[in-house]
C-alpha cells in the first residue's frame, strides 16, 4: 500500500478557484493516521518524472510552456480551469512521478497494489493542454510508461475511471489503442460538457475498448454497484488486463458541491472491493488506485479511507458518522431510468458482447 505526504502536495495551490486544494489530501492522510490505517501501510516515496517520462503523454512544447510559466511570480495557466502558482512545475512532476514510483514497486512486488494520493489530478489533461485542475494526465502516463517499460510482462492495460467527471484527457490518449481498456462511470452533462457519450467507443484499431457509463444525475449505490457488476467487471475479464489503473475521483460522493451523485464512503470501499477482486482474478493482483477529484473537505477522507480498509482487506476500521443519513437518502437502489443506461451500454459495446 502506498501513501507519500511530501511536502510539495501543500505547496502548490491553484488560484481563483475555492475547489482544488491540498485540504482535501491533507485530511485524508489525517484520518487515516488517527485510524491506525497509516502504519499497516508501505510507504513508497515520490520521485520526479523526468520529461522523457511526461512525453510519453504530452507534447514538448507544452511541456516546456508549462516549466516557463511555472518560473513567473503568479504562475500561469495550463488550459481552461487549469491555473497553477509558482513552482507548479515541479510539483505535478512529483505527482506524475509519485504514480510511476507506485507501479514500479506493484511491478517489483515491493507492495501487493496501492493507493497514490497526489495532486493535482490528471485525467482532464489532454496532450498539448491542461483542463479542470489538471496539468499533466498522471494515469495515462501511468498506463504508457507500464506498456514501455515491462514489455514482456504487461501487455494490455485497463483504466477504470469512477470520478463524477469524465476523464475526456485519459480516453483520448488511448481511444485507437487496443492495448488499453478505457471504462468511465461519470455523471451524465457534467464536466466536460459534450463529454463521454456512450457512442464514444473508440477509433481505429481501438474501437471496442473505450466504455463510457454516464450516468443521471442523483445515481446512488444501486446505480454504481449495477455498472461495476454488470459493465465494469465483466469487461475487465473479458479484456484480461495485465494491470489495472484506477482514476479514484470521491466527487461522485452526496456532499460534493461539483456534483450531483449520491454515493456514500461504502459504495466507494464495494468497488474497490470488487475491483481488488478483479485484479486477484486476472493479473496477478497488479492494482494501483490513482487519486482524481473531490472537493467535500469534510467526506473526501471518510471515502478515501474506505477505499484503502478495501485494499487492505478490512472492513469497520473507520466509522462514517454520516453513512446512516446517506443510506436513508430516496433513491439509492437501482432506478429504471438509470437501468436503461446500462442496458443501452450492454447493447453497444463489442467487448461485452463477445464475452457472453
Amino acid at each position: 500500500m502506498w501513501h507519500a505526504p511530501w511536502p510539495g502536495l501543500s505547496e502548490h495551490t491553484q488560484p481563483f478557484t475555492p475547489w482544488e486544494s491540498p485540504e482535501t489530501k491533507r485530511r485524508f492522510h489525517g484520518l487515516l493516521a488517527a485510524t491506525g490505517l497509516l502504519d499497516k501501510l508501505q510507504v513508497v516515496r515520490a520521485r520526479q518524472a523526468t520529461q522523457a517520462e511526461l512525453e510519453l503523454n504530452h507534447g514538448r512544447a507544452y511541456i516546456e510552456s508549462i516549466q516557463e510559466k511555472s518560473l513567473l511570480p503568479n504562475g500561469g495557466d495550463a488550459g481552461d480551469w487549469a491555473q497553477f502558482s509558482q513552482g507548479a512545475y515541479e510539483i505535478a512532476c512529483l505527482s506524475v512521478g509519485g504514480v510511476l514510483a507506485l507501479v514500479d514497486a506493484v511491478m517489483d512486488r515491493h507492495v501487493a497494489c496501492g493507493y497514490a494520493l497526489v495532486r493535482p489530478p490528471g485525467h482532464h489533461a489532454l496532450r498539448d493542454i491542461g483542463m479542470g485542475f489538471c496539468i499533466f494526465n498522471n494515469i495515462a502516463i501511468a498506463a504508457h510508461y507500464l506498456l514501455q517499460t515491462y514489455p514482456s510482462s504487461v501487455r494490455k492495460v485497463a483504466i477504470v475511471d469512477y470520478d463524477v467527471h469524465h476523464g475526456n484527457g485519459t480516453q483520448a490518449s488511448f481511444e485507437a489503442d487496443e492495448r488499453v481498456l478505457f471504462i468511465s462511470i461519470h455523471q451524465a452533462n457534467n464536466y466536460p460538457l459534450d463529454s463521454g457519450h456512450i457512442h464514444e467507443i473508440g477509433t481505429g484499431d481501438g474501437q471496442g475498448y473505450t466504455i463510457n457509463i454516464p450516468l443521471p444525475p442523483g445515481s446512488g449505490t444501486g446505480a454504481y454497484n449495477s455498472a461495476m457488476g454488470q459493465v465494469v467487471l465483466p469487461a475487465l475479464h473479458a479484456f484480461a488486463p495485465d494491470f489495472i489503473l484506477v482514476s479514484s475521483g470521491f466527487d461522485a460522493s452526496y456532499m460534493d458541491p461539483l456534483g450531483n451523485m449520491m454515493v456514500s464512503s461504502e459504495c466507494f470501499g464495494q468497488m474497490a472491493d470488487a475491483l481488488r477482486t478483479a485484479a486477484s482474478d486476472i493479473c496477478s493482483g497488479r492494482l494501483v488506485f490513482c487519486h482524481e477529484g473531490g472537493y467535500s473537505d469534510f467526506y473526501v477522507p471518510f471515502c478515501g479511507a474506505a477505499v484503502i480498509e478495501a485494499l487492505l482487506g478490512l472492513q469497520g476500521t473507520v466509522k462514517d458518522p454520516l453513512l446512516y443519513e446517506a443510506r436513508a437518502r430516496g433513491g439509492q437502489d437501482l432506478q429504471p431510468h438509470q437501468d436503461a443506461v446500462l442496458q443501452q451500454v450492454l447493447a453497444s459495446s463489442k467487448l461485452l458482447e463477445s464475452s457472453k
